[in-house]
């Protein structure tokens, strides 16, 4: 069911952030129809359909937009949809007859998602780039690394997923809560080179104060302070520690047998580095399983560093239910939660255009046109 049951979402299909927007909209009950290329229907997509978790969820038709008849198709779609989300670099729509101007004529009511690395505009715009170059540029890899070491690319985390697909879902939701009151839709421009400048925000205060210093791998949270870090363990695994607050640096020194006093003040940055090592030879004396035992559930603020099988073992990820099956394979679980209207994985990942006449009919593409459709080449 969902919060967002009811809500009709076409979604051109992409990679990365778009995938995981239209995710996240079918996760909490949207009804989201991904429109895929033919080649991808003829051969083009993953080997096991199955395996891509970012495609959960929704049904999958395939289309040529290329081909008039194809486009036309997709118009008609349109008519019925609230939400279209695309990931093309800017004017590929536009050139497909399919730009926001066609859609919105058509429906205004329509909320058109767009999702792009440099943004709509701007002389970046058309330039190719990845998750690394959006958040180089938007000053979000720098701070990230060790002291006198290059920057470290958190993943693909923080401009695909976090700058990237979160901020279009967030735009589309407040474009639809805004409908209510207007009655129109409109554009929602989200880049993710925005997205990851936005995640910044706190950080840009924390320089312009003095509280954070250029230099990487020298700050609280970015590796320099002894007291948030991962340390090595005496089995050669990771723990984490984060004990920021005062009561909970003291309990974090009494727990290791460290002498407190030694340790004082927290915060002065001179001896971090010589704090550091002295921390971590005390980690180094017990296997990751022990300082679990000793550690965690207390107020250091800890956590074993796990892998990704692990953490879905782990007892509080089983008692939270925060992974579920999915066509038998093991996937995160749907969130945020919520109290009435919880959300769901309805249908595993499908293969694309397996649902072409099926899902083409139920949005009112009629059933005797489909032969004509596949004939000429438009869906697949």
């Amino acid at each position: 069911m969902g919060p967002l049951e009811g809500v009709k979402v076409l979604e051109i299909a992409g990679i990365g952030p778009g995938p995981f927007a239209a995710m996240l909209l079918a996760d909490l009950g949207a009804e989201v129809l991904r429109v895929d290329r033919v080649a991808a229907a003829q051969g083009g997509g993953w080997a096991d359909p199955t395996l891509d978790y970012l495609a959960r969820g929704r049904r999958s038709v395939a289309l040529d937009l290329k081909r008039r008849e194809g486009a036309e198709t997709l118009l008609r779609l349109v008519d019925r949809a609230d939400v279209l989300t695309e990931g093309f670099r800017p004017g590929v729509m536009e050139r497909l007859g399919l730009g926001p101007e066609v859609c919105l004529a058509r429906n205004p009511r329509l909320v058109y998602g767009r999702m792009t690395g440099w943004g709509q505009d701007g002389p970046l715009a058309s330039s190719a780039g990845h998750d690394i170059n959006y958040i180089a540029l938007a000053g979000a890899l720098h701070p990230i690394g060790r002291r006198a070491g290059p920057p470290v690319p958190p993943l693909n985390l923080v401009g695909d997923f976090g700058g990237g697909g979160m901020l279009l879902v967030l735009g589309v939701l407040a474009a639809l809560v805004e409908r209510q009151q207007s009655g129109r839709g409109q554009v929602v421009d989200a880049a993710m080179v925005d997205g990851a400048s936005l995640l910044m925000t706190i950080f840009h205060a924390t320089e312009d104060t003095g509280f954070t210093t250029t230099e990487r791998g020298t700050n609280m949270l970015d590796s320099g302070s002894h007291f948030y870090d991962a340390y090595e363990t005496a089995d050669g695994r990771w723990i984490s520690i984060g004990s920021i607050e005062p009561q909970f640096y003291a309990e974090l020194m009494q727990r290791l047998g460290l002498d407190g006093d030694h340790f004082a003040p927290q915060h002065d940055r001179a001896r971090w580095p010589e704090w550091k090592e002295q921390v971590a030879a005390a980690f180094k004396t017990k296997t990751r399983d022990e300082w679990c035992a000793l550690l965690e559930g207390t107020d250091v603020c800890f956590a074993p560093v796990l892998t990704l099988a692990e953490a879905r073992e782990h007892p509080h990820a089983v008692a939270r239910e925060a992974f579920v099956e999915v066509a038998g394979k093991p996937q995160p679980a749907p969130a945020p939660r919520f109290s009435r209207t919880p959300g769901g994985v309805a249908r595993p990942p499908a293969a694309p255009g397996e649902h072409t006449d099926e899902a083409l009919a139920d949005w009112g593409i009629p059933a005797g046109e489909l032969a004509r459709l596949r004939e000429c080449g438009a869906i697949h």
